[in-house]
């Protein structure tokens, strides 16, 4: 199997709709994925692009991706916040996300950024490890909070 990670490109945002979709169901909360593809291709390639996107491909078929932007924290600086990793269950444990992260590690070092930070489900024992695996420090302290688009 051959692996290519690359930059996403818009005509790839169908694929990585599709595979946000698969994330949604994964994780139990179908109903709350109310992105539209126009709004993902808006927001990642329109005149303000708020996100960047890199997808792994077996013979140009999109079968991972990560999505990604960039954050400032007032105590390290510039930091890169993956919002979301996701590769097709068809395709895990043979090395798809861990190319997806190398990728995004050099990314964060040629831009000098200070931290590579996600949040992972407390059940999502799978990814808990693969994480682990990979060396990632993960940390109980910090309780996540929101807003919710009628509570602003």
């Amino acid at each position: 199997m051959e692996i290519v990670v690359r930059d996403a490109i818009k005509a790839d945002m169908p694929a990585v709709h599709h595979l946000i979709g698969e994330l949604a169901l994964y994780e139990k909360a179908p109903h709350e994925f109310t992105l539209t593809l126009e709004q993902l291709m808006e927001d990642g390639f329109g005149n303000d692009p708020v996100f960047e996107c890199l997808v792994a491909e077996e013979n140009d078929i999109v079968v991972g991706m990560a999505l990604y932007y960039t954050k400032y924290s007032t105590w390290k600086g510039k930091c890169i916040y993956l919002d979301d990793i996701v590769v097709k269950e068809s395709h895990r444990r043979f090395g798809v996300g861990t190319k997806l992260f190398q990728r995004l590690r050099s990314i964060a070092k040629a831009r000098h950024a200070q931290r590579l930070e996600w949040q992972v489900l407390d059940w999502n024992e799978p990814a808990i490890q693969f994480y682990k695996k990979l060396g990632a420090e993960l940390d109980s302290e910090w309780i996540n909070a929101k807003f919710r688009w009628e509570n602003l």
